[in-house]
């Protein structure tokens, strides 16, 4: 099915309950029957341009008439990840694709352009993993910009990189060569002279995600791509939204957990009685860290520090109610939740991911850590 195909009332909703209602039964349907395969490397990219048709990866950018809406593109993340976790998070990395573009002051990434990559016409993912950890001090730049005529040359290998295909884009991030403490911050494309695109390892899921490491030979990158010439001070006005988006994912495996725990109940109630963890309890905890985010995401371009703890302690939060949520209805469902092919198996190895993709919880403690020993009186 193209984006064209689907019924009148369902593109490019106009209402966030519009949105929802044509996310799920996309969700529902079509995605409930392939995430299985895409578990196990089947790349959705027809889904993904049907979901962004409807306006699920778009919400939160601003449009003549129509403010953003952060919550919108995080429900209704949410709502695909309740069926596939992979999905989701293949969402998150064509949203906060647009985050870049929207957010940049280069005009060549607006338009015809930014408008493109809203519909699903073209697809993009985020290469900030390694950059992430480079501010963080956890890893050094893998890639490497050189000043030229018009533009920078780049080289180095990004190692994982996802939401990608051979015409694809994505966000990126190099430091400067010569210029200690500069970095730049570019649209590079999957398919421009001197990139090459290779496999990575088999993963234990999350195969269908289209994540490939990126070698860059002298690839040129010009005007055009820039999206921020510094980096570090546009980062700093995104990371909050960046971080905040990803709490989509999380709420989405969480929510499938639990449903998956209310589905045996009449069954196994009279014994599953005795677990932690009950649904009950993890629902109430989704919905008090939903309102917490519901609150942040009105004012998703606050830079501030205190902000952006508030930000990175609700993403940790999600990260740990995921696997919490993801192993307790392993626990309820018992042998059967334990068989390869179910969807409870599956979503324990997508809250893994929760935990360990950029920022991980690691990670995430150590920004909170520094950003509050910055703030503290001297």
């Amino acid at each position: 099915m193209n984006p064209t195909d689907l019924p009148a009332d369902v593109v490019q909703a106009a209402t966030t309950e519009d949105l929802l209602s044509a996310v799920r039964a996309i969700a529902q349907g079509p995605l409930a029957q392939r995430a299985q395969a895409i578990d196990e490397g089947a790349y959705p990219e027809d889904l993904l341009k049907q979901l962004a048709a409807v306006g699920a990866m778009g919400a939160h950018i601003d449009r003549p008439g129509q403010p953003g809406n952060y919550m919108a593109t995080i429900a209704a993340m949410a709502e695909a990840g309740k069926v596939c976790g992979a999905t989701a998070f293949m969402m998150w990395c064509q949203s906060v694709c647009a985050l870049y573009m929207d957010a940049s002051s280069n005009p060549a990434l607006k338009g015809e352009r930014l408008s493109a990559h809203l519909s699903g016409t073209g697809i993009g993912g985020t290469g900030l993993s390694n950059p992430m950890k480079s501010f963080a001090q956890i890893e050094s730049f893998l890639l490497k910009a050189t000043p030229t005529e018009g533009g920078y040359l780049v080289n180095g290998t990004l190692p994982w990189v996802s939401n990608l295909a051979g015409n694809h884009y994505f966000g990126a991030i190099a430091s400067v060569v010569g210029e200690a403490g500069k970095e730049v911050m570019f649209i590079l494309k999957c398919d421009a002279p001197g990139v090459t695109l290779k496999g990575c390892p088999k993963f234990s899921g999350m195969e269908g995600t289209g994540t490939y490491a990126v070698q860059c030979k002298d690839l040129f990158i010009g005007s055009d791509d820039i999206v921020a010439d510094p980096a570090r001070p546009y980062i700093r006005n995104i990371r909050a939204a960046f971080v905040m988006l990803q709490c989509g994912i999380a709420a989405g495996i969480v929510q499938g957990a639990i449903d998956s725990m209310w589905a045996v109940e009449d069954q196994l109630g009279h014994v599953n009685q005795f677990l932690d963890d009950r649904p009950d309890q993890l629902q109430a905890e989704l919905d008090d860290l939903l309102a917490r985010v519901t609150e942040l995401a009105k004012t998703p371009n606050d830079s501030s520090n205190e902000f952006f703890i508030d930000v990175l302690n609700a993403r940790i939060d999600g990260g740990e109610l995921c696997m919490r949520a993801a192993n307790s209805a392993l626990m309820h469902q018992g042998a059967r939740g334990y068989l390869m092919q179910s969807d409870v198996q599956r979503r324990v190895r997508e809250a893994q991911f929760v935990a360990i993709v950029t920022p991980a919880i690691k990670h995430l403690r150590k920004e909170v850590a520094a950003l509050c020993a910055e703030d503290m009186p001297t």
